[in-house]
């Protein structure tokens, strides 16, 4: 059951790469529109990483300045 979604986490990630990648070269409407959601959760767990980074009082390497 674990290796079944993992599988279609796997794909789910591989289909929205390929849509930020054909959509930045022109590709169809639906594939723009993907690219966006895609980008947006991207960003969205971006985000929550450096929060729970901020949060946990580890140092990091750079003297424990964030980007």
């Amino acid at each position: 059951m674990t290796v079944l979604v993992l599988s279609g986490l796997l794909a789910l990630v591989l289909g929205g790469c390929a849509c930020v990648w054909w959509a930045a070269r022109g590709g169809p409407r639906w594939a723009r529109g993907v690219s966006v959601v895609v980008l947006a959760i991207g960003e969205l767990v971006r985000q929550a990483d450096r929060s729970g980074r901020r949060g946990s009082g580890q140092s990091t390497s750079d003297g424990g300045q964030d980007d």
